[in-house]
């Protein structure tokens, strides 16, 4: 089976992308919505979160609230890092439990949607890479205009990922998502037209 990482920055509108691929038949593993799921209450994610932040990072339903434990992880690396080192094996796990499950129905060709692909070195499950690419200014932007946070910690968010034209210099394919949606949609097109036609090859 052929492998597509999909990956950006916060904010540089991998969403979009990860849908425009959706509704041209691509099948998508959203690390994103994986996250979400392992962490369901009770889960061993969801205890390992308690006992290393504590309950206080809960919400009234005892779900994770995702805003309180960003705000802990964007002001204070290590306790980033030790939230990364309970996610990403339970992710990793997921993602590939589904990549075989795929596989193992016939499945040609796969899209996993991993903001931190570089980050973490996965990009070794991908036959090639997709960055989603803007100008810092503009992810600037667009992530104060969809959050409501503050410049600094808009800023702290982007500082904690790889830069963005780092990650594009690795891809295999950039797509450039600085203006209007059409622009973005007529290259993720053609790009996915070009890789079918490599998956079919393999």
């Amino acid at each position: 089976m052929y492998v597509i990482g999909l990956t950006g920055g916060i904010a540089s509108g991998k969403s979009t992308v990860s849908k425009i691929l959706f509704e041209a038949g691509a099948f998508i593993l959203d690390a994103d919505q994986i996250a979400h799921d392992v962490v369901k209450p009770h889960s061993p994610a969801w205890a390992d979160i308690v006992n290393t932040f504590g309950k206080a990072v809960l919400c009234t339903d005892r779900t994770v609230d995702r805003r309180k434990l960003g705000n802990i992880i964007f002001q204070d690396e290590p306790a980033r890092k030790r939230l990364e080192a309970i996610m990403h094996p339970h992710v990793r796990q997921c993602i590939d439990e589904n990549l075989t499950e795929y596989a193992r129905q016939d499945g040609k060709i796969a899209v996993v949607d991993v903001p931190l692909l570089y980050e973490v070195g996965w990009q070794q499950l991908a036959n090639e890479v997709w960055v989603v690419y803007v100008e810092r200014d503009t992810q600037l932007q667009r992530l104060l205009n969809r959050n409501g946070l503050s410049p600094a910690q808009a800023r702290a968010r982007i500082a904690a990922q790889m830069d963005l034209a780092a990650k594009a210099g690795l891809a295999d394919v950039v797509i450039d998502n600085s203006r209007e949606l059409q622009y973005t949609r007529s290259q993720v097109l053609a790009a996915w037209k070009q890789a079918v036609k490599r998956a079919a090859l393999q």
